[in-house]
């Protein structure tokens, strides 16, 4: 098997092998069978994987833009007056800070500091706040939010079945959303949001995503999104837009060194083991769940660290595969593996004992048996230059 022209299901995060025998259609679902997707149950899910080739399909999104249907991801609504207090002592961001329109990367962390989720917060109004998980992690985020919320009286609502949620993502997509848009897309800078409509629907349009590259998530209503995505692919069409699924999504994530649940971020870790230390407020005064603990951790440093792996030759590193020092100790473990379209190598996620994790290391990867040279090097692999 070449490269990643057929990424199996079980390579796909262990979320994603669901048992249920009927998984949920997105709103879109009929538009995906329409266009030769393959599905696949994600999270309980009835998601594309691929349309045609996934290489295709990622290069677009690297080069011009890839339009994603993530309506699998969960949407929690958190209101009024305390909402702001609620969530600072919820999550591991300073929620408070947040100006309306503004969007932050943050976690929901167990009282050990472990990850329970990572998450994308919204300020959609004063009192009023929207909360993406991922969606095999909704139903931990959501009854958490709930419990820590309480004794603030903010008002804690699963939207999950209201909101559909697709993305253009893509050097190209801020010029196709504008076609369908009256919204001044210059004025959403990198992670803020507007409401504005696309297609003749109201929307909540936010410049964020999991690519790398510029471009645009659009929350709507369930209803609206088939009219949303026929919309979107034919303003794009001249300019390259395909429609893009999990499988390049996740190669596209992973040159940009983003981090994924139940991959590089679990609840056995903490956001210092994944170098996510910047989105944890530990100023003082601050007191969310689980900051005793990652204060503590703070302090005495991780075990393991998360780096880059380049690799050589063309087979790509899989989740689980041990790395090891030069000697053929093992010192790691591969959490995210691919061969990379961009980069024309194999690149890798890993978990290194801490003394190994410096960059310009050199390792091997076992490759089921055969031991394969590779670098430890910075995260990202990939960066946008435009």
């Amino acid at each position: 098997m070449t490269a990643i022209s057929a990424v199996p299901e079980s390579a796909l995060p262990e979320s994603a092998q669901s048992e249920s025998d009927q998984p949920k259609p997105t709103p879109q679902h009929a538009a995906h069978v329409e266009l030769g997707a393959t599905m696949v149950d994600f999270a309980g899910w009835s998601m594309p994987l691929r349309y045609g080739s996934e290489t295709t399909e990622h290069r677009a999104v690297r080069t011009a833009a890839g339009l994603f249907d993530l309506s699998h991801m969960g949407e929690i609504e958190v209101a009024g007056p305390a909402a702001a207090a609620a969530l600072h002592h919820a999550l591991v961001g300073d929620i408070a800070a947040m100006a309306v329109g503004g969007a932050k990367y943050t976690m929901i962390c167990a009282e050990d500091g472990g990850m329970l989720d990572d998450l994308i917060v919204y300020r959609l109004a004063e009192h009023r706040y929207l909360v993406v998980a991922n969606a095999a992690n909704t139903a931990v985020v959501l009854p958490a939010l709930r419990e820590r919320a309480a004794r603030f009286g903010a008002e804690v609502t699963d939207r999950g079945d209201e909101y559909a949620l697709l993305a253009i993502q893509g050097p190209a997509s801020a010029g196709v959303l504008a076609r369908l848009t009256d919204t001044d897309l210059d004025l959403i800078r990198y992670y803020a949001a507007g409401l504005g409509t696309v297609a003749g629907h109201d929307c909540l349009l936010a410049r964020t995503g999991y690519t790398g590259e510029d471009g645009f998530e659009i929350f709507c209503a369930a209803a609206d999104a088939p009219a949303i995505w026929a919309a979107a692919l034919a303003a794009g069409a001249g300019d390259g837009l395909v429609p893009a699924g999990l499988a390049c999504r996740d190669t596209l994530r992973l040159e940009a060194g983003m981090p994924l649940y139940g991959h590089e971020l679990t609840r056995e870790l903490t956001p210092y083991a994944a170098n996510l230390g910047r989105v944890v407020a530990l100023r003082e005064g601050s007191d969310f769940v689980g900051r005793a603990a990652l204060a503590a951790r703070a302090e005495v440093g991780e075990p393991r660290r998360l780096v880059g792996l380049l690799g050589s030759g063309r087979r790509p590193p899989r989740a689980g595969y041990p790395v090891c020092d030069e000697a053929g100790a093992t010192i790691g473990t591969v959490t995210s593996g691919a061969f990379s379209p961009t980069l024309g190598q194999p690149i890798a996620m890993a978990y290194l004992d801490a003394e190994h994790a410096g960059p310009g290391g050199a390792v091997t990867i076992d490759l089921r048996g055969r031991a394969e040279p590779a670098r430890v090097v910075p995260l990202p692999f990939y960066r946008r230059t435009r």
